[in-house]
C-alpha cells in the first residue's frame, strides 16, 4: 500500500523530495513558503485517510525551500481521531518508500516547566511513550526494518547541533532571547487534556513537554532508517501549572504568534540538511 501511495504522488508531484516535515496545531502557515509548489487533498492519495482537526488543513504539499525538494504534511493523523495505529503512521511508510532520508516532526506541546513558557520552542532529545500502544505492534515487516529496533537515539544529535545552531543565529538577529529549549516529549492517546495529578507523575519520570502525537512517527521513521528531528511549540503551560483551564484555540493562538520565528527557524534548518 505504502509503495502505491508513493508512485501516485510521484506522479502527481514530479518532485523527488530529500526531506519531509509535519505540521503540528497551528503550525500549517510554514507550507505556504514551499516554491513551485504541488498540493494533494489526502482524500486523493491512495490508503491516505483525513485530518479532522481543527488547525490540520489535510494535504500533502510537495516542492522546494531553497534548493531541497520537500514533502510537507500539513495536517497529520491521530490516534484520538479513532484511527488505528497502522494509519496515524502510513504516511512514514509512504516518505521511506519516496527515498527521504530525513523528517522533521512539529506539533503543539504544553509545558511542565515555569522556565519554558508558552510562545518557546523545544527540541526534543528523547520521548516517553505513554499513549498505551506501540506502532510497530503485529507482523513486522523487514523491508522497513527490523523486527526489535533500538530506540537509544531516535532524534538524531547532529540535527539537533543543526537546530540550536540555527535557532541562536535567529535570535541573534532579531535580537531576541534565547528561542530554543532541548527536553523530553511525552505522548499521550487524547483527546483528553492531561489531568494535574498526571502532570505531577510526568514531571517525576523526568518529561518536559506533552502532547499527543509524533512519538508515533518518531518510532516508524527510526524503524525505517530516516533520520529524525523533534521540534514542539509550547503553546500552553499544561494542567496544573497554572490557575488557568486549557482550551485548544489557546494553542492554535500560540502557534499563529509563534509563526513568523517558526517558519525562518524550518526553512533555515531544511536548506542546512539539503547541503
Amino acid at each position: 500500500m505504502a509503495a502505491e501511495a508513493a508512485e501516485f504522488i510521484r506522479e502527481r508531484s514530479g518532485v523527488e523530495p530529500k526531506v519531509a516535515v509535519v505540521l503540528g496545531s497551528g503550525l500549517g502557515a510554514f507550507a505556504d513558503d514551499i516554491q513551485n509548489a504541488v498540493s494533494i487533498p489526502y482524500a486523493d492519495i491512495p490508503h491516505f485517510v483525513r485530518s479532522t482537526v481543527e488547525g490540520h488543513a489535510g494535504r500533502l504539499v510537495l516542492g522546494k525551500i531553497g534548493d531541497t525538494p520537500v514533502a510537507v504534511q500539513q495536517g497529520r493523523f491521530h490516534y484520538y481521531e479513532g484511527y488505528s495505529m497502522e494509519q496515524v503512521i502510513f504516511p512514514m511508510r509512504v516518505f521511506s518508500q519516496l527515498g527521504i532520508g530525513a523528517v522533521i516532526l512539529t506539533n503543539a506541546a504544553g509545558s511542565l516547566k515555569s522556565e519554558m513558557p508558552p510562545g518557546q520552542l523545544m527540541l526534543i532529545t528523547d520521548h516517553i511513550n505513554f499513549m498505551g500502544v506501540n506502532p510497530l505492534r503485529g507482523p513486522n515487516d523487514e523491508r522497513f526494518g527490523p523486527r526489535f529496533p533500538d530506540l537509544s537515539s531516535v532524534y538524531d544529535s547532529g540535527f539537533q547541533t543543526l537546530i540550536a545552531k540555527e535557532a541562536e543565529a535567529i535570535a541573534s538577529k532579531h535580537k531576541i532571547g534565547d528561542i530554543i529549549h532541548r527536553g523530553i516529549y511525552c505522548a499521550l492517546s487524547g483527546p483528553t487534556y492531561e489531568t494535574p495529578a498526571e502532570i505531577r507523575l510526568f514531571r517525576l519520570l523526568g518529561a518536559d513537554a506533552v502532547g499527543m502525537s509524533t512519538v508515533p512517527e518518531a518510532i516508524v521513521a527510526s524503524h525505517s532508517g530516516m533520520r529524525v528531528a523533534g521540534i514542539s511549540c509550547i503553546t500552553n503551560y499544561a494542567a496544573g501549572m497554572t490557575e488557568e483551564p486549557i482550551d485548544h484555540s489557546e494553542v492554535m493562538e500560540t502557534g499563529e504568534r509563534v509563526g513568523e520565528i517558526f517558519r525562518e527557524l524550518l526553512s533555515r534548518t531544511i536548506k542546512a540538511i539539503g547541503n
